[in-house]
């Protein structure tokens, strides 16, 4: 037993929270009659969620992409010094005479040493969307307080039914 909670449990505990948090978001979305709870129960599962998805684009002891995998151009020149000896110097040559800082012709870099940017961008985009939901989810909640005088689920479905709307 205490084996499966050291490799299920404490191993992946962060995914174990956003579980944890995902479902009282889902608990606040079916339990509560409250208008304002259940958005803020929507707001905590969509929180959830882009943390998952953040957490799943990690990648230990990476860099991102668009960084120089090389660090300089003293680096660089080792590098291809290694991968190529003759061709390193040439080309090194040829770039400081010409003042190029290029790196064209080069070995590429190691794609297990780069962190794969999509899952954040994706994430950055649903915290947008997020975001703009829950603004015009507000503002409805807000003409809904207005028209019927409540935001509690249960009487607002009573007055719809009873027909009791003040025009």
């Amino acid at each position: 037993m205490a084996e499966f909670f050291q490799q299920s449990f404490h191993a992946h505990f962060n995914f174990w929270i956003y579980v944890i948090l995902m479902m009282i978001g889902l608990w606040a979305l079916i339990a509560k009659n409250n208008l304002i709870k259940k958005l803020i129960g929507m707001s905590i599962f969509q929180t959830a969620i882009i943390l998952f998805y953040v957490s799943l684009g990690v990648k230990a002891g990476a860099t991102i992409p668009i960084l120089d995998p090389y660090g300089n151009k003293e680096q660089a020149a080792a590098y291809a010094e290694e991968s190529d000896p003759a061709k390193g110097k040439n080309e090194k040559k040829g770039t400081e005479e010409k003042g190029d800082s290029s790196y064209v012709g080069k070995k590429s870099p190691n794609p297990d040493i780069m962190a794969n940017p999509l899952p954040h961008v994706l994430m950055l985009t649903a915290i947008v969307v997020g975001v703009a939901t829950l603004g015009v989810a507000l503002s409805i909640a807000q003409m809904i307080f207005k028209e019927f005088g409540s935001l509690e689920e249960d009487e607002i479905l009573e007055i719809v039914k009873g027909g009791n709307v003040d025009d």
